[in-house]
């Protein structure tokens, strides 16, 4: 493997602090996020952290931008040995709240952007024998209350890795999903929805998490390295998830309680 990785969304956030951990590795990182400046600061502490790379501002939800980076992956480091789809953006908002046009903006980022990341960049994965690292959430799988566009588009990165995982694992190529709970991020700079009481109270779970992006890019870097196919940094997350691979109905009655108390605090007194 030749240490070249492409990360969408890296302008900040856990696609930043990917970046750094890579970076740290001396490997070789393609950068594209929409935001510019954000980009620009990510090289500089790429470079500052032992690695080089290159900057692309590009949009996930227009796959010519996508295959522009990976014409520039072919031209500037010869291929890509990893690609990390971690462009995202935050949504929430009970069903009834939610237009049409919440449901468009959130699946057109969250899954269709990841399945064009995937066909974009899967012909220099199959010539490196490389690796798909898909971000998805632990909204994937326990589709918490108040966000059901943001859990579908998850779950729907989880099916996708499950689906490539058969797939391409003969064609030597490794495919992985990482599942974070809330974490400390600026996930929220983008989030759309019909109520800013909703965000309110995201920001407050964000802010109570436990571990930092940092932390996150550690977890995966190491479970990568040992071939974990589905990756959940948070042990809490863990623990939920064997609670709910054992008894599903413990996790929907208290999603459900959870539902009623965000109900009554969103309704006005």
């Amino acid at each position: 493997m030749q240490n070249r990785m492409m990360i969408t969304g890296a302008g900040s956030g856990l696609g930043r602090e990917i970046a750094l951990r890579w970076a740290r590795e001396g490997w070789k990182l393609a950068l594209a996020d929409v935001s510019e400046p954000g980009l620009v600061e990510t090289l500089k502490l790429v470079r500052e952290a032992g690695g080089d790379g290159f900057t692309m501002r590009c949009d996930v939800r227009d796959y010519s931008q996508l295959t522009a980076v990976a014409q520039a992956c072919e031209e500037r480091f010869g291929g890509l040995d990893v690609l990390v789809n971690n462009a995202g953006v935050a949504a929430g908002g009970f069903f009834g709240d939610l237009s049409l046009e919440d449901w468009d903006w959130q699946l057109s980022i969250n899954l269709m952007g990841v399945i064009k990341g995937c066909k974009a960049f899967l012909p220099l994965l199959l010539k490196s024998k490389g690796r798909i690292i898909n971000i998805a959430s632990m909204a994937a799988l326990m589709q918490g209350p108040a966000m059901s566009n943001y859990n579908v588009a998850k779950a729907g990165v989880v099916a996708l890795s499950e689906s490539l995982l058969p797939e391409l694992t003969p064609e030597g190529v490794g495919v992985h999903v990482v599942c974070p709970s809330f974490f400390q991020t600026n996930l929220l700079d983008s989030f759309r929805g019909p109520n800013q009481t909703m965000k309110q109270q995201v920001g407050k779970l964000l802010e109570s998490s436990p571990i930092t992006a940092a932390e996150i890019a550690d977890y995966i870097y190491d479970e990568v390295g040992k071939g974990t196919f589905m990756i959940l940094p948070h042990e809490q997350g863990r623990m939920a998830w064997q609670i709910k691979q054992q008894n599903p109905q413990v996790i929907y009655d208290e999603m459900t309680r959870m539902c009623e108390k965000m109900r009554s605090k969103n309704t006005p007194a």
